[in-house]
């Protein structure tokens, strides 16, 4: 065992925050996203209905939005201010308002204007309730017009409900065929938490080298293969976290794997050099373990919302796109996706990734100017000649 690999396990002795980010603490929190999400499927969301009606196709309409199995009607109000404060307050995700003269435009074949309201910041509420009542709408509707033509005679309930659904239409996903949100967000946030540990412990790492062996064994003395060796010792670490939560998804939940698990392992590890430049960058740059902790949250922090999972990159400001850009996981997820739901070739997806990823050579470069920027005002101090990196 060398003297990297001692004074590296001495660390991790000592600074038991290191080793819980290297350990238990990355398992637990994938462990807990993944039993948030592990419903799969939204069902029975509570919502109310203001209905000013009160009739048999009122109530019919209600009946059929309870039916769907995304929402449940729990509440009835008799007035709007009553359902917005109950949404507001998050007693209900949605109220639906049936206007008064609901029927009467039904028999005057006048579309009536039945409203709802739910929050969209709730993306995934918001798209299952749109699509719940989309669905109980169109039932609704072609009940309706199979009983007018049936009233007319001369009509069977079979052509009476060809003639009221003219055109029909089946939408099949091809990459979630469930419409598993489970399979669809865990597999993007748990990414996302990695590229966290991955960053934090970076800085934790350098931070503990710095208190136990001083700023000198950093910095002078051949820095960067010190450096190199020391971030070597904890890839291992990193690789291994990777590697588990491609297991636990793909092997033990049995999600749906049409790539190649080398490839993504072969990325994974890329995607680590990467994280591990911007911690080394952050810790760098004040050779502060709180400063550089607070930067690396800051850069951190919106992995997920800017992975351009559950919202379009193209519909994203210059800012969010810029910073995306900056986020090693970004373009790791890119590839995720491109192997786990496309099946794409070794070659279409490496040579996706790769050039992107030969821009953190600037980072790099900025972490050789800051070590040797750290180690001209360390010299004077020790009276230590200049070296090389």
């Amino acid at each position: 065992m060398n003297k990297t690999m001692v004074s590296q396990w001495k660390i991790l002795r000592q600074d038991k925050w290191l080793l819980s980010s290297l350990t238990w603490l990355p398992i637990v929190l994938a462990l807990s996203i993944w039993w948030i999400f592990s419903q799969g499927i939204a069902r029975d969301l509570p919502i109310a209905v203001v209905d000013f009606q009160h009739s048999s196709l009122s109530r019919k309409l209600i009946n059929n939005i309870d039916a769907t199995s995304a929402l449940q009607v729990t509440h009835a109000y008799g007035d709007v201010l009553s359902a917005k404060n109950a949404l507001v307050g998050n007693e209900i995700y949605a109220y639906v308002i049936i206007p008064k003269h609901f029927d009467r435009d039904i028999y005057l074949n006048t579309p009536p204007q039945v409203s709802v309201f739910y929050n969209s910041q709730f993306i995934l509420v918001g798209k299952v309730i749109n699509s719940a009542i989309l669905q109980a709408a169109g039932t609704f509707n072609v009940q309706v017009s199979a009983i007018k033509q049936l009233t007319k005679g001369n009509a069977t309930l079979k052509s009476a409900v060809s003639k009221s659904v003219t055109i029909q239409s089946q939408i099949t996903p091809l990459f979630n065929k469930n419409s598993d949100y489970s399979q669809f967000l865990v597999s993007a946030i748990v990414p996302a938490l990695w590229q966290i540990s991955i960053v934090v412990s970076c800085v934790l790492l350098l931070a503990a080298n710095h208190r136990l062996y001083g700023a000198h064994s950093l910095l002078l003395k051949q820095p960067l293969a010190k450096l190199v060796k020391i971030i070597a010792f904890y890839i291992p670490f990193f690789i291994a976290q990777g590697g588990a939560f491609l297991y636990c998804f793909y092997v033990v939940l049995q999600w749906p794997m049409n790539g190649n698990f080398l490839i993504l392992l072969f990325i994974q590890l890329v995607t680590i050099i990467a994280c591990v430049i911007m911690g080394c960058f952050f810790y760098f740059l004040t050779l502060d373990a709180a400063r550089s902790m607070s930067l690396a949250g800051a850069f951190t922090a919106p992995s997920f919302a800017f992975m351009g999972v559950t919202f379009p990159t193209s519909d994203m400001g210059t800012a969010a796109q810029v910073w995306r850009s900056l986020l090693p996981i970004s373009h790791y997820i890119e590839a995720q996706i491109d192997q786990v739901s496309y099946g794409l070739s070794a070659w279409q997806t490496i040579a996706s990734f790769m050039p992107t990823m030969l821009w953190y050579g600037l980072p790099l470069g900025l972490i050789l100017l800051l070590i040797k920027k750290h180690r001209r005002q360390l010299q004077p101090e020790l009276g230590t000649d200049n070296e090389s990196l």
